[in-house]
């Protein structure tokens, strides 16, 4: 699997944001594991300070705890302040401008529930939860 990068923002971000968003779908709960920074690495045909940059992003946030030996695991409290976060940053930033769009479009929010469009996936490497010792 090949993944779109997109060239507005380093790779490392975009990579920190696709496990919030695993983590804010449940996908990674509190506790799992982290894929090892090889296997993303190896997957996404990156460079491992990459994603190791993304990782260390995560932790700085208190979103990912590094257990010395074992990799890199979802904190105890991670969705709740993901949710929390995301949730004003999304009234404040984005929702201003969707609500503008609406407007501009004539659009009502029943149009938006009647459209049927489905939501993106989040691609990721098979490889997770294997232990790696670069996760330290």
């Amino acid at each position: 699997m090949d993944p779109q990068w997109d060239d507005s923002l380093p790779i490392y971000r975009q990579l920190r944001d696709r496990i919030v968003a695993m983590i804010l779908e449940e996908a990674l709960r509190e506790g799992d594991p982290l894929p090892s920074v090889r296997s993303v690495a190896a997957e996404f045909r990156l460079n491992p300070l990459t994603v190791l940059k993304g990782y260390q992003k995560l932790v700085d946030e208190k979103l990912v705890e590094k257990r010395r030996g074992l990799g890199m695991f979802v904190s105890v409290g991670a969705r709740q302040a993901l949710m929390t976060d995301e949730r004003q940053r999304f009234l404040a930033e984005v929702w201003p401008k969707v609500y503008a769009t609406m407007q501009r479009l004539g659009l009502s929010p029943t149009d938006l529930l009647q459209s049927g469009v489905a939501a993106p996936s989040t691609p990721w490497p098979s490889t997770a939860g294997q232990n790696d010792d670069s996760n330290n």
